[in-house]
C-alpha cells in the first residue's frame, strides 16, 4: 500500500489541504502503514499525530515508518475500530481518513463519533478514491457526492470538495464542527 505512487501522493496532498499547524492535534482514522501520519507529523512538530486502525500489521508498519516521532512521542498509534477512540487522548484540531469510510459499517454513526472528538471549528477531511479497474472522474464525483452528504447528514458545516488530479481523481472533502458543539453536551 505504501509503496503505490498514487497512495503517497494522495497522503501527501490530503495532508496539503487540511492545512495543519505545527501545535495541532491530529487523528487519522484507518492509519494503514502511516503515510499520512509521517506527512501529519512533519507539520504538526509541537503537537500530536494519533493514527488509529484496526489492523495489528497496519500499526506495526506505521510504527516502524514514524519511529523517532513515536519515540518522541508525537505520534501515538492505536489498534481500535474508529468507534472505540475516546477522549483518552484529548481533543483534536483535526481528523482525516483516506479510502476508510466506504469500509466502515454505519458511516454516519462512526462519524458523529469522529466530531464529538474534534474541537468547536475543528477540521474534518475525508479522501475517497475509486480502486476498481476503469475507474473514472465521474466515479470521483460521485465518490465526493457521498462522503460531502455524509458530513452534512451528520451536522458537519461549510463542507467544501476538491478533486485531487490522480488517476483516477481523488475526492477531497473537507468540513468543519460546528463552534457550539462543545456547549450541547
Amino acid at each position: 500500500m505504501s509503496t503505490r505512487p498514487s497512495n503517497a501522493a494522495r497522503s501527501h496532498q490530503a495532508v496539503r489541504l487540511l492545512d495543519v499547524q505545527p501545535t495541532d492535534r491530529v487523528v487519522e482514522l484507518g492509519c494503514g502503514p502511516g503515510v499520512a501520519v509521517a506527512a501529519l507529523a512533519a507539520r504538526a512538530t509541537q503537537g500530536l499525530v494519533v493514527g488509529v486502525d484496526h489492523s495489528a500489521v497496519m500499526i506495526g508498519q506505521a510504527r516502524r515508518r514514524n519511529h523517532a516521532a513515536v519515540r518522541a512521542d508525537r505520534v501515538r498509534l492505536l489498534r481500535t475500530p474508529v468507534e472505540q477512540l475516546s477522549l483518552d487522548e484529548g481533543v483534536f484540531d483535526a481528523a482525516l481518513a483516506i479510502n476508510t469510510v466506504g469500509m466502515w459499517p454505519d458511516p454516519p454513526v462512526r462519524l458523529r463519533h469522529v466530531a464529538r472528538l474534534l474541537r468547536p471549528g475543528g477540521r474534518i477531511a475525508l479522501i475517497g478514491q475509486p480502486r476498481r479497474p476503469g475507474a473514472d472522474a465521474a466515479d470521483s464525483e460521485s465518490v465526493g457526492r457521498t462522503l460531502a452528504d455524509l458530513l452534512s447528514e451528520v451536522g458537519i458545516e461549510h463542507v467544501r470538495t476538491e478533486m485531487l488530479a490522480l488517476d483516477p481523481p481523488a475526492a477531497w472533502v473537507l468540513g468543519r464542527t460546528p463552534r457550539d458543539l462543545a456547549e450541547g453536551d
